[in-house]
């Protein structure tokens, strides 16, 4: 939850520690909200709690102060010696109880107990983190930072309520907290553990823990009865205060007699055990590459007939040829499985161009989809019959018996899509639903009734009126952030599911992903709209694609196919040069996903953007000397654009966590505060002029599409320099500001061009009539030498440089292929490579591969489901 720093404070010359918080958090809790609860921890004066010196906001970053404490941690010690004395272990808890019991007494509630948080100084034992409890009372009820979404606390100490998304979290939460930590320093584990988050969470609301004594003969029999009640799955057979669990283990009578026996205790294992045998099945399921499945048949010795078919799960794996290698970064999906199960699309590489191939579950081979290329987000109408896909700044769809694509609406940066049985397609664009004939039209917005989150990768449920959707804070990609909602269409009243992202639903189940690569199944009424049962963990080992999206999709016939872990692509920044291809390091940055690179005039630092579980979608700077990766941004971050002094960088932000969507400008070194320069969405800078005044930028318009402007700082009001019925992107200045490069669809496919920079100052504005078509099949992206003579552009997946004739006018004296398969993404908004000052290097996102690419496949998945006793009844 917060970044720790050992700081001095000059008043008083002493080390302290400065704890300043996650951005994501602080974006949620907000600056004011957080000051004013954390006044009332400030008051905590108790001899086992931390204290808190001072906290504040700089910028937007909330941060406070507390002591710096030399010694260890519990957590430390535990990993030293791996189980503590008997009457020691006792001795600490007694004194976190008091702690505890203080601050419960005085309406705070820590949610985040655990040998981390506990230290011990000369032996005795102080609370820390006190800084960001939650204050509870009935009168600020409705104030307090639950209402944000945010999950607080560690798998391994939560309560089952709190595990579960339950907002109202009392101190005896914190009771089974400390019940855990009390266990962990008997036994040297904690109750329940797991590989996986949400394995652990699984084990914590379905099972019991297992018997101390049996493990440890020395533990008295009124300490193990007192863990035990702390342990209750129901707050209310716990100890009511944690002043009575302290008294518990003081009482050698405690138990003694009652429903604490011995027998209990047998019988809680027992029932752990048989839990633990089915919630684990499916997993070692998973680990086989294939399981042959047998069904009843044949001869049945001693029985006249035989019995009927059984449907079992059947697990198995695709791997997909060279030729067709899956493409695994996308925005929203991959793939996407036909209705009835018999087709399963996905976006593959054909060469260097990606398209969408199909592969029948009847046949070996997958074959191209003719007039799919460069799509993405493949879904499919409801009778499987057409295939929607998104490609360039099109919703395109192709029927699957044949034929050409067709486009359906103008859009960019779609996040997921979904063809309801009314023959409207929902989808999500700039964190907002969508609704578009699926015959073709003008897109309609779906009502947001909340306007501080995205709305992302929504799923029409059956009747077309309802759709789940992910919900997340704006700027935010943390998957413990992310929730799953039923909005209604027509109103945008939306529903909570719980926590998770990109859900499904099918055969009366949602399937939706949770953290730590895990598919989680959850019963769900269709009509009811709500959850009818709890979240199971169903799968795990399955691939990241995006910052948070799960690979896999659903049939409505029984069908489940996802990308197991390690069959995906993470992605580096390269630069190309004499010297070869060379990875970039990212320092502290692994598993991200990368966008919108840019150099620095002096070549020295990198701004990029960075999709990744906890990084959010925020703008940060590599700084190749000091080998040092920081967060520029705060609530999202898109196309940054160096000014030629290096001093300032312009930047788009989609809006959100209190920010308004527009272009902004800020101090390369983060001094002052952003400035708002041009106020909208669908904006994207790209160029500065010379003297760094005024800037120019590519902006999405209601009737033209995309078409290019110049903003001049301290205007509100840009100048259309090229608009027309096409779409106009990427533009970029020459380095002496006098011509202008930038790719339009005018031929019916992005190519690019150059003109001269006229019309700027004031004058009219100026159309394609004046420019000169550069590319020649195709092309995007275009970038300058550091001299002027050479326009460089992406042609596919390869780099073209086109030198220009010196001579008057615009013309290309030659062209040739200087990089062969490296950037893709190419469409109207996305920049994403670079040349380096000295004009002898590119810079650009590459994938590396990390084995084949697979493709799992389970038929009969609800059959695994009844198996785990997680189907509705």
């Amino acid at each position: 939850m917060a970044t720790v720093y050992l700081a001095q404070d000059l008043r008083h010359d002493r080390p302290v520690a400065l704890k300043v918080l996650r951005p994501e958090l602080a974006a949620v809790i907000g600056a004011e909200r957080f000051l004013a609860e954390i006044k009332t921890t400030a008051n905590l004066q108790h001899p086992h709690i931390l204290p808190l010196f001072d906290s504040g906001a700089s910028d937007s970053f909330l941060f406070y102060v507390m002591p710096y404490v030399e010694g260890e941690s519990l957590r430390d010690r535990i990993a030293r010696e791996k189980q503590l004395p008997v009457d020691e272990a006792v001795r600490i808890a007694t004194q976190v109880l008091s702690a505890i019991d203080y601050a419960h007494r005085h309406g705070v509630v820590h949610r985040d107990i655990k040998p981390e948080n506990i230290l011990l100084h000369d032996g005795s034992a102080l609370v820390a983190d006190f800084g960001i409890a939650l204050a509870v009372s009935t009168a600020g009820g409705s104030t307090r930072m639950t209402e944000t979404g945010m999950s607080l606390g560690t798998p391994h100490y939560m309560s089952p309520e709190q595990a579960m998304g339950e907002r109202e979290v009392t101190g005896k939460s914190d009771v089974y907290a400390l019940g855990c930590v009390l266990y962990e320093m008997l036994l040297g584990e904690p109750p329940f553990t797991g590989p996986t988050a949400q394995a652990i969470i699984a084990r914590v609301v379905t099972e019991e823990p297992r018997a101390l004594a049996v493990q440890r003969k020395t533990i008295p029999p009124h300490v193990e009865a007192a863990v035990r009640t702390a342990l209750q799955k129901l707050p209310a057979d716990r100890f009511k205060t944690a002043a009575q669990f302290a008294e518990a283990l003081a009482d050698t009578k405690f138990g003694a007699g009652g429903s604490g026996g011995a027998g209990a205790t047998a019988a809680q294992t027992g029932a752990s055990r048989k839990s633990a045998a089915l919630t684990g099945w499916p997993g070692a399921a998973i680990s086989v590459g294939v399981v042959v499945a047998t069904l009843a048949g044949g001869f049945a010795f001693g029985r006249r007939t035989a019995p009927k078919p059984v449907a079992v799960p059947v697990h198995f794996t695709i791997t997909l040829p060279e030729s067709t290698t899956q493409v695994a970064r996308c925005c929203g999906r991959a793939q996407a499985f036909s209705p009835d199960g018999s087709t399963l699309v996905f976006v593959g590489m054909r060469g260097s161009k990606g398209m969408l191939y199909r592969r029948s579950v009847g046949r070996l081979d997958a074959e191209p989809i003719p007039g799919t290329e460069e799509g993405s987000i493949p879904f499919f109408s409801p009778d499987g019959r057409w295939l929607g896909f998104a490609a360039g700044d099109k919703l395109r769809k192709v029927a699957m018996s044949g034929g050409p694509s067709t486009p359906i609406a103008t859009v960019t940066e779609v996040a997921g899509a979904s063809w309801g049985d009314d023959d409207v397609i929902v989808f999500s664009r700039e964190g907002k639903l969508w609704t578009v004939s699926a015959a073709g039209g003008s897109p309609r917005g779906v009502p947001m009734l909340d306007s501080a989150s995205r709305y992302i990768f929504p799923f029409v449920l059956p009747g077309a009126k309802w759709a789940l959707t992910t919900i997340r804070p704006s700027g935010s990609s943390a998957l413990d952030a992310s929730r799953i909602g039923v909005i209604e269409l027509a109103s945008g009243k939306i529903d909570t599911v719980g926590f998770g992202t990109r859900a499904e639903y099918a055969s009366r189940h949602l399937v939706f992903a949770g953290a730590d690569n895990t598919l989680l199944v959850q019963p769900f009424s269709a009509s009811g709209r709500k959850p009818t049962g709890p979240a199971t963990v169903l799968l795990g080992g399955v691939s990241l694609s995006g910052s948070t999206n799960h690979e896999f999709s659903l049939s409505t016939n029984g069908w489940l196919e996802y990308m197991p872990s390690g069959s995906s692509t993470n992605e580096a920044l390269r630069a190309s040069g004499p010297t070869g291809r060379n990875v970039i390091a990212l320092p502290g940055r692994t598993g991200d996903n990368l966008e919108d690179p840019a150099i620095s005039p002096d070549g020295r630092r990198i701004a990029l953007r960075l999709l990744a579980s906890g990084a959010g979608q925020d703008l940060w700077i590599l700084d190749r000397q000091q080998a040092t990766v920081t967060r520029f941004t705060v609530g999202g971050g898109q196309a940054p654009v160096w000014s030629r002094d290096g001093r300032r960088i312009a930047y788009f932000i989609p809006g959100g966590s209190g920010q308004s969507s527009g272009i902004y400008v800020r101090a390369a070194d983060q001094t002052g505060a952003p400035q708002l320069v041009l106020a909208g969405t669908g904006l994207h800078p790209a160029s500065w002029l010379p003297g760094d005044r005024e800037l120019v930028f590519a902006g999405d318009r209601p009737k033209t599409g995309y078409d290019i402007g110049v903003i001049a700082l301290g205007d509100s009001v840009p100048r259309w320099i090229l608009n027309s019925e096409f779409n106009e992107g990427h533009p970029q200045l020459s380095p002496d500001g006098r011509r202008l490069a930038f790719s339009s669809d005018r031929t019916g496919k992005f190519e690019v061009y150059v003109q001269p920079m006229a019309g700027v100052a004031g004058g009219p504005a100026v159309g394609l009539v004046a420019a000169t078509q550069i590319s020649t099949e195709g092309g995007g992206s275009p970038r300058w030498s550091p001299d002027g003579r050479t326009v460089y552009y992406i042609q596919g997946a390869s780099i073209v440089a086109a030198t220009l004739d010196p001579g008057v006018g615009i013309a290309v004296a030659n062209r040739k292929t200087v990089m062969e398969d490296g950037v893709t993404d190419l469409n109207v908004t996305n920049v994403n490579w670079d040349i380096f000052p000295d004009g002898k290097q590119f810079l650009y996102i590459d994938q590396v591969g990390q084995g084949l690419p697979r493709i799992a496949l389970i038929q009969n998945w609800v059959q695994m489901v009844k198996a785990m006793g997680a189907a509705p009844k």
